[in-house]
């Protein structure tokens, strides 16, 4: 085959494989704009649903696609709580955004309002201080501030982490305060491990457990996760008065027992206190930690240490 030859099929090969590659690139190109468009049209949706109830049709007519597309796209965003199909058959904005944005704020809030107050804590106690917050159906850390004691063993905990819901006492302490319905909801999808000889590995002990947090109004970890970790933590309390977080105390065994850190108890309760009081929260005359109401019982919800200066 001549060199004229052989140069002309290069070419054209070269050419091809050009204009395949670019080929690919509009494709994906296309295929991007459209995911774009798509999930345009899917905010859109939620908007609209907020302005007003969105029959099938205008959903149809809003995502830009048939019915039977709409239709899935809407099964989808009610099975998030984005939307929620009505007895009339349409569709309004669903709890779920309500909630995102409700946590989002919350958590950026809480967080901020809470941070000098876990840092004076950490310095006064020098052991980890931790702030969790209930998000959707998880307890994550939204803070942590380490103790310089644990430089050669780490903490498992980090912010962003889930914790257990059952076997840590941030989890059983915001686990207490719930509404039963809600509590009930939640443990419903746990399956419960026994991590340690002293976890709460099931509803009848655990449930005990959480009517003594409410009781004594804070909780304790004696090693029911990992068994070197002790803990114990307190509600943070939101306008309403509702726990909406905790605060806890962290320490491994062999720098401080739960017994030792329980010592800390005082500064721990002033602290989820000052917290609540940054988020709106007044709380009822405060009462000895052995006071009873006329049922015998402590008034755990009212109930707050003597007054000590956290050094700020």
């Amino acid at each position: 085959m001549c060199n004229g030859v052989k140069w002309r099929l290069r070419i054209a090969s070269t050419t091809l494989h050009i204009l395949q590659r670019m080929r690919w690139r509009i494709r994906r190109a296309r295929g991007d704009r459209a995911l774009a468009q798509s999930i345009r049209r899917a905010i859109d949706l939620i908007r609209r649903s907020a302005e007003h109830p969105l029959s099938l049709t205008e959903a149809a007519d809003v995502l830009g696609v048939h019915k039977s597309t709409a239709l899935r796209i809407l099964q989808t965003l009610e099975s998030a709580r984005f939307v929620r199909r009505t007895g009339a058959g349409t569709y309004v904005l669903g709890s779920g955004v309500i909630e995102l944005s409700e946590l989002a704020l919350g958590s950026m809030d809480l967080r901020q309002f809470a941070a000098a107050h876990l840092r004076a804590l950490q310095r006064e106690t020098s052991h980890t201080v931790h702030l969790a917050q209930l998000t959707g159906d998880e307890i994550i850390y939204i803070d942590k501030v380490d103790s310089p004691a644990f430089d050669a063993v780490k903490l498992p905990s980090r912010v962003g982490r889930a914790v257990s819901i059952y076997a840590s006492a941030v989890g059983k302490t915001i686990l207490a305060y719930l509404p039963p319905e809600e509590r009930h909801r939640l443990l419903s999808h746990v399956v419960f491990e026994r991590f340690t000889a002293t976890t709460f590995a099931d509803h009848e002990a655990l449930e005990a457990e959480l009517a003594r947090i409410r009781e004594h109004g804070w909780a304790t970890d004696d090693g029911e996760h990992d068994a070197y970790v002790m803990c114990i933590a307190a509600p943070v309390r939101d306008s309403r008065g509702q726990v909406i977080a905790a605060a806890s105390i962290t320490a491994i065994e062999v720098i401080a027992s739960l017994d030792k850190l329980k010592s800390n108890l005082p500064l721990l309760l002033e602290t989820a206190n000052r917290i609540s009081y940054e988020l709106g929260y007044t709380p009822a005359p405060s009462a000895s930690l052995d006071d009873s109401d006329d049922n015998g019982s402590t008034p755990a919800d009212d109930r707050s240490p003597e007054p000590r200066t956290i050094r700020t």
